[in-house]
């Protein structure tokens, strides 16, 4: 964190407090229709993860800060994998937003994840998290009713919901799959 000294719009001056940050991706793990054992339409996977600055555990998709150099589907990729012990065959980008543009410069890259298969999970020894799978259309009611209050998972979900075509392939993906992703 930092103060700077900034010029606004109208020319005035003032300081403003600023957290600068290298950016962070999230990855929404989607099963299409018939994909997943629990069920016959589109399934999600979602964490339960404690958060001490919120002062409670919360809904969330896997997510974490990029590392030096790392693009941002390499960092989704191995956050879907280190928190939810998955692999994707599949990664589409939905999205990036500004996290909280009155204090941060942060943004965060979003994705969908499709193609699951099993990996290994590793979580950091701070990280205290549980994995659940369900159908969408519970995952959307969760939403719906508050009960999923952070701000990524929210727009992920919304996103995958209302826009299935979403997250055509990108060149930094490296996927040359043009299918919709089925949500």
């Amino acid at each position: 964190m930092r103060e700077d000294e900034v010029r606004y719009p109208d020319g005035s001056v003032g300081t403003l407090e600023v957290i600068r940050h290298q950016g962070a991706a999230a990855v929404l793990p989607v099963y299409r229709p018939g994909e997943w054992c629990g069920g016959t339409g589109a399934a999600v996977v979602l964490l339960r993860q404690y958060r001490y600055a919120a002062g409670r555990t919360l809904w969330e998709i896997p997510a974490g800060r990029l590392d030096s150099g790392e693009s941002p589907v390499d960092c989704a990729r191995r956050e879907l994998e280190e928190e939810a012990g998955l692999r994707a065959r599949e990664m589409r980008r939905l999205t990036t937003l500004f996290t909280t543009p009155g204090f941060t410069d942060e943004v965060i890259h979003l994705f969908v994840a499709s193609g699951l298969e099993e990996g290994s999970a590793a979580p950091e020894e701070h990280e205290f998290l549980e994995r659940h799978e369900m159908p969408l259309e519970e995952a959307m009611r969760l939403v719906r009713d508050g009960l999923i209050s952070d701000g990524k998972t929210v727009c992920a979900l919304l996103m995958a919901a209302a826009f299935p075509d979403r997250g055509t392939p990108d060149t930094e993906l490296g996927n040359n799959d043009s299918s919709p992703v089925g949500v």
